[in-house]
């Protein structure tokens, strides 16, 4: 009797040192309270002593690299885009199939703005996320270039029908497959490709802004009509002297017109968008994902026609509101880039109980370098968030800069991925955006959202 008490002990030491190493409590402590919080005010407070706004005339350069991948090949080859094969990344139960063809072509594009001696440049890719693994790798292949992290502000169409194999660790292999080496580094070459030309084709340019309603065409799927949502369409239009134009846009639609039973390479509906644009008047039209988070698309017909159907009705819409814009060729311009420390890192697993940071970290390593960053432009503030960033805290977001005489825009996938951000009173929903991608617990949703006050001040000279 007495051994089997022990070996009765034994066994339930075990099971609790379990629990210890593979569990954890939902943190509910104030984000105040904490050092992630007063480690990123810190670096907020440091930024407004050296946050310049200038007011001078701009300079713009545009490039668009194809990041469509060769396939069916005996063997891979990043350097020219060849590959044995591509898995599609987006939908998970894909189960990590790799790509049967090419619907459309996929790009890297980017514009550079320069004013006052001071130079960003706006990257998007036909691509899921962009994976902070590779904006590390282009990150270091641009310090060579003396071109900095905190100059680049980056998104992704969002598109589900892209190439995978980016994502380390056993999360990123269920949403993009495979991790493939190669995949890697063609997307590392081919991102610094854009960003370089982008600067080297600089020439005197004029910029207007703007936004219009699209309401009709995205709705709230984490609770439907009782919840809010954002419809607003974002631009910024540029027009180079006597040389080009491009357009970038944004919008809150998630990227998923095309379900899972899609097994060709395609960039949805962004890329129908940006056909139908760029075939209009203009050279080069990228899409930045808006607040997609807890957002989705209303569009009419099935597969590829759903796509064309909201890409091009969006496109239609743009064009009309773009014939009253006017463009100038200076107007005020800040940015700032502020590095956001996180929270522990915890997917929830029952309502109170959560899976431990240690656990967390091997099956998705951790991003290291999780971007806010915000860029003025006249009355207009773009700001960038490395998330699937809630369409309802966006439009509180819009609606605080308009009451200051500002538009505001808030885009997802900023070089980096936390998962999803939204209201906290929707952590404890058993729900794929609160459960599954809700990585940092209850309160991460009001410590971004006051880390973005804080920046929009800084732009604003609030």
């Amino acid at each position: 009797m007495k051994k089997f008490a022990i070996i009765l002990g034994s066994i339930f030491a075990f099971l609790f040192l379990l629990f210890l190493v593979f569990t954890d409590f939902v943190d509910n402590t104030s984000y105040f309270d904490n050092d992630y919080y007063k480690i990123s005010s810190l670096r907020a407070d440091s930024l407004k002593k050296t946050t310049v706004a200038v007011e001078d005339r701009f300079q713009a350069g545009f490039a668009k690299v194809s990041i469509t991948p060769g396939l069916h090949y005996d063997e891979d080859n990043y350097l020219e885009g060849k590959f044995r094969e591509v898995p599609l990344s987006g939908y998970g139960d894909r189960k990590g199939k790799p790509a049967t063809g090419i619907h459309d072509s996929i790009f890297v594009k980017a514009v550079a703005l320069e004013a006052g001696g001071q130079t960003i440049v706006f990257v998007t890719a036909d691509l899921l996320i962009m994976p902070h693994n590779i904006i590390d790798s282009v990150t270091m292949l641009l310090s060579r270039e003396g071109i900095k992290r905190e100059q680049l502000f980056f998104s992704a169409t969002h598109t589900h029908s892209s190439l995978g194999g980016w994502g380390p660790g056993y999360v990123g292999k269920q949403f993009s497959g495979a991790e493939n080496k190669n995949i890697q580094r063609f997307l590392a070459l081919r991102i610094s490709e854009a960003v370089t030309a982008a600067i080297s084709d600089l020439h005197p340019a004029r910029i207007g802004t703007g936004s219009f309603d699209a309401g009709a065409y995205t709705r709230n799927r984490l609770i439907g009509s009782s919840g809010t949502k954002n419809g607003d369409f974002g631009f910024i239009s540029i027009e180079q002297t006597g040389h080009k134009r491009a357009i970038i846009g944004s919008f809150a639609a998630h990227t998923t017109t095309l379900g899972g039973d899609n097994m060709k390479i395609s960039a949805d509906y962004p890329g129908f968008w940006a056909a139908k644009m760029e075939n209009a008047s203009y050279d080069l039209a990228l899409f930045f994902a808006g607040s997609m988070g807890s957002q989705s698309a209303v569009a009419e017909g099935s597969g590829f026609e759903r796509s064309r159907f909201l890409g091009e009705a969006l496109a239609d819409s743009l064009i009309m509101k773009l014939a009253g814009v006017t463009h100038h060729d200076k107007a005020e311009f800040s940015h700032v880039s502020l590095l956001m420390e996180l929270p522990d890192y915890r997917m929830r697993i029952t309502r109170n109980l959560t899976l431990s940071s240690f656990i967390n970290k091997k099956l998705m390593p951790l991003p290291e370098s999780p971007y806010l960053q915000a860029v003025r432009i006249g009355d207009a503030v773009w700001i960038t968030t490395p998330a699937d960033f809630s369409g309802e805290y966006a439009l509180q977001i819009h609606n605080s800069l308009a009451a200051k005489g500002f538009h505001g825009n808030v885009t997802s996938f900023n070089g980096s991925y936390v998962g999803y951000i939204v209201p906290g009173r929707y952590y404890y929903m058993d729900s794929y955006e609160s459960k599954l991608m809700g990585w940092f617990g209850p309160n991460m949703g009001e410590y971004t959202m006051d880390l973005i006050r804080q920046i929009s001040d800084i732009v604003t000279g609030g």
